[in-house]
């Protein structure tokens, strides 16, 4: 911020909608003139309350946090948390804090939220109730119920439903009460409504609609019940109340700003106060110029987009928002758009039911064909498209739009069948007018770039899958040719190379090559983006085609990357690095000390990682063998921390020695390193068990995660915690042993068999046509009939695994390779100094880690 300002702007209110407000300042450069004061109530700053329940799947509150690191100090933002404002003088234009700090501003801006509606009911203030809304709510649930046994929601609302699974995954037995005669009254209706109340009661909640509370029971001041308006009473010792929400409006009442009469600060177009030109309210607490509270976090973006622009002389005007969600509550994806309930005269439904798989779809159509709205229940895959479309005649009949396979639908609407004032992301408020433009105007090429300059794909993440097919049909549109080929070699992606290899039972490179690649290829000698991919495909399904599974035999040997030529990791300094297995972390004294003794014979810097291993770097590779065979020998095998393979399975102790553990981690930890070591794949795998919802290893930040339940296992897939993190997604809940692993199993068997080259699952997992709902189709349920397939090869995988290491120095042909060069064998090689690569590692100075330099007699070292 400049050192001189001309004016002060002082933001109440530090949620979700109060940083899109300050990251709209900062984009229109008013940071840089302005002061900013920020005076917010929590205790933390600003964070995703949308996914407050994945707290309980072992995101942490600074993974929720919604401010970019570095954006109050780098925009002079005077940010002060758990200081709210406490009064508001609009005749001197100050605001008072609870610390008794008084600021005076130019422009006040109220994004104060809503408040939890608690009912007036007997009890309501005993210990063991709740409100579902912070994070500190969360905090003081997630403590009481590690003495309670049974949890009750009062509300089956979007907020009621997460908390009912957050006390399930608490492992509460719970119950749901909600006053309307279904769940989710205002997103559904009955149809929809009923078939999530089948899913729900099919995973062990207790639901009870039309029936409100009377009384919450205590004994000694403690829940111990509560009495139902039917007569009926519930046991339990837990009460969360989410029965709705109301606007935070009383510090603008204290002030004398106007207010509606069933509360909402009322604001006009431009969302300034009716009452004073030189305040503003947006979000849960501004009535809107429609006369409509928005309880939902894109239109509360959109007013604080238009906020900021009048502040900076804009003309920007709020006049409604699209209240379309979708969401997955429970595991089950809920969507409603537009005109849901067909309250339009004339209106017609179009509506799918399957009592069986809890799929419920509804589509609204006016007089004139045109789509008004919808509701998805269970399966709402097409809602990226269907909203879109609301407002217009859809392209085909509505039915092939909710129909199933093999009943004349579902019929896919490409891209091309939106109009460009479709909103495609309604987080942002995105056009794919603006998509368009940002290809053809912005030079934007890939999903990313787009994000980017759009900030479309940015919010909740339901557009992804149509903001990706539209950037590929707008490349294709401007004369682009998206070659979809693995490279110049050929023309098939890797999921086709793969089918072709297995069908085929192709062992060769070369056969591949000259018999499928592209017709100038055939004959030459590949490339260095088809060899290393073709060299996993073969490996990976080596048992199965017949192929020998060991990555250095014959031609395969000269497909691999630079690491695994060698079985080991180069490092910057051309030395080795080796990485023996530790399942699980779990290790003997007498292996620690096998460890330390080669570290030590050998000159080697040793690192403990977090992945649970023992890194030892600095190794030569003439080195190498006569490392293994001491670590062999001592019954340690490789790591293959240098292969696209798995590299470890971490865990924390479990139940065995924590207090807090349910489930034995550390031996499932070691059950599965074990089981898919040696495994090859498009890209590396990493895994984590954790011995309860604490989660303590970190499973969802890995390609698969597990997490012990008092039931069993959840099973996490496609977390990444890398260059772009990403939380895994829960596939599969209460798992035995045989279940999860049976799942694994089909997960990493089907994304080695459709993923591209060098393609993350987290990556692969969002890419996918279908998304996580079409894996778990796929995994869980065997949508497309090949999980007995999947199973059979892991089979093979497992029972024809062999260590690449004790492979290798039983081997006299296989060892020749590993020499310093290839024009010196005899090692160490007389002409070759080391440089020692790390001060604090001094063994003796033959023995250093080293840097190759090979010098020439009478000439200076090169």
């Amino acid at each position: 911020m400049s050192t001189e300002t001309t004016e002060t702007i002082v933001l109440v209110g530090h949620g979700m909608v109060g940083q899109r407000f300050l990251e709209a300042l900062a984009e229109r450069g008013v940071t840089d003139r302005a002061r900013i004061v920020v005076l917010a109530e929590e205790p933390r700053a600003a964070y995703d309350r949308v996914q407050l329940t994945s707290y309980f799947s072992g995101r942490t509150p600074e993974d929720l946090c919604m401010v970019e690191d570095g954006f109050i100090d780098r925009h002079g933002i005077e940010l002060h948390l758990d200081d709210p404002a406490e009064t508001i003088d609009r005749t001197a234009k100050t605001v008072t804090a609870r610390s008794g700090r008084t600021y005076a501003y130019d422009t006040l801006v109220l994004a104060t939220g809503s408040y939890p509606f608690v009912p007036p009911v007997p009890g309501k203030d005993a210990t063991g109730c709740f409100v579902y809304r912070t994070i500190e709510d969360l905090l003081a649930i997630e403590e009481y119920a590690k003495n309670s046994t049974t949890g009750a929601v009062v509300g089956g609302g979007l907020l009621g439903l997460e908390a009912a699974g957050a006390l399930k995954g608490l492992g509460l037995d719970t119950h749901i009460v909600e006053f309307a005669p279904r769940l989710m009254p205002v997103q559904v209706d009955e149809g929809g409504g009923a078939a999530l109340l089948r899913t729900i009661e099919g995973m062990g909640l207790t639901v009870h609609t039309g029936v409100g509370t009377q009384e919450v029971l205590t004994a000694n001041g403690a829940v111990t019940g509560m009495a139902l308006s039917d007569g009926s009473t519930v046991d339990t010792d837990l009460v969360v109340f989410s029965a709705g929400v109301r606007p935070r409006d009383q510090l603008a009442r204290d002030c004398g700003l106007a207010v509606g009469e069933r509360g909402g600060i009322t604001v006009d177009e431009q969302c300034r106060t009716v009452t004073d030109p030189d305040v503003f309210a947006i979000g849960e607490c501004a009535l809107a110029a429609d006369g409509r509270v928005y309880g939902l976090v894109a239109p509360g973006y959109e007013q604080a987009e238009t906020a900021a622009d009048t502040i900076t002389g804009e003309r920007r005007s709020f006049t409604g928002a699209d209240l379309s969600t979708k969401l997955k509550l429970l595991g089950v994806d809920v969507a409603s758009f537009g005109d849901a309930h067909g309250t339009a005269e004339g209106c017609l439904d179009v509506v799918y039911s399957d009592s069986r798989s809890g799929i419920y779809k509804k589509l609204v159509i006016g007089r004139d064909g045109e789509l008004l709205g919808g509701i998805l229940v269970g399966d709402a895959e097409a809602y990226g498209t269907l909203r879109p479309l609301t407002g217009s005649v859809p392209p085909v009949a509505p039915e092939q739009l909710v129909l199933p396979a093999g009943a004349g639908g579902p019929v896919q609407i490409g891209p091309s069948a939106l109009p460009d004032e479709a909103v495609i992301c309604s987080c942002h408020n995105v056009s794919k007018g603006t998509i368009r433009a940002a290809v053809t105007e912005h030079s934007c090429t890939t999903v990313p770039e787009v994000k980017k300059c759009t900030k479309a794909g940015t919010g909740c993440g339901s557009c992804v899958k149509v903001l990706g097919q539209l950037v590929t049909a707008e490349l294709e549109a401007s004369g682009v040719v998206v070659d979809k080929g693995l490279c110049g070699c050929f023309a098939q992606t890797r999921q086709e190379l793969y089918e072709i290899v297995r069908t085929l039972r192709i062992t060769s490179y070369q056969t591949l090559l000259d018999n499928h690649g592209r017709e100038a290829a055939r004959g030459g000698d590949g490339c260095e983006v088809c060899k290393p991919t073709v060299g996993s495909i073969i490996a990976s399904l080596a048992p199965t085609i017949g192929a020998d599974g060991y990555v250095l035999a014959g031609e395969q040997a000269a497909l691999q990357d630079t690491n695994d030529h060698f079985l080991a990791n180069m490092q910057k300094n051309g030395s080795y690095s080796i990485v023996p297995r530790i399942p699980g972390g779990e290790i003997t004294p007498e292996k620690l000390i096998v460890i330390g003794e080669v570290a030590r014979d050998f000159g080697l810097y040793t690192k403990i990682t977090g992945g649970q291993r023992i890194d030892m770097f600095g190794a030569r590779v003439d080195q190498l063998p006569m490392i293994w065979a001491r670590l062999v020998d001592a019954g340690f095998e490789s790591g293959h921390a240098y292969g696209k393979a798995l590299r470890t399975v971490k865990s924390c102790v479990g139940q065995t020695w924590c207090r807090y553990g349910v489930q034995d981690s550390v031996r499932m930890a070691i059950d599965l390193e074990l089981r898919y070591r040696g495994l090859r794949s498009p890209h590396k795998l990493k895994s984590a068990v954790s011995g309860c919802q604490r989660e303590c290893a970190e499973a969802q930040s890995k390609d698969f995660g597990v997490i012990a339940t008092a039931n069993g296992w959840n099973l996490y897939v496609g977390g990444n915690g890398g260059a772009t993190p990403r939380h895994a997604d829960l596939l599969a809940q209460d798992l035995s042993d045989a279940e999860l692993i049976r799942l694994i199993d089909r997960f990493l068997m089907f994304y080695i068999r459709t993923a591209d080259r060098l393609e993350r699952t987290s990556t692969w997992l969002e890419r996918i046509d279908g998304g996580l709902d079409h894996v778990r189709g796929v995994v869980v349920h065997d949508s497309l009939g090949i999980c007995d397939e999947l199973e059979a090869l892991m089979a093979d995988h497992v029972a024809n695994y062999r260590d690449e290491w004790a492979e290798t120095i039983n081997d006299p042909e296989r060892l020749a390779r590993f020499v310093s060069f290839v024009n010196a064998p005899e090692a160490p090689d007389p002409t070759v100094r080391f440089v020692p690569e790390r001060d604090q590692i001094k063994p003796e100075p033959a023995e250093l880690p080293l840097l190759q330099i090979r010098t020439l007699e009478g000439s200076a070292a090169r």
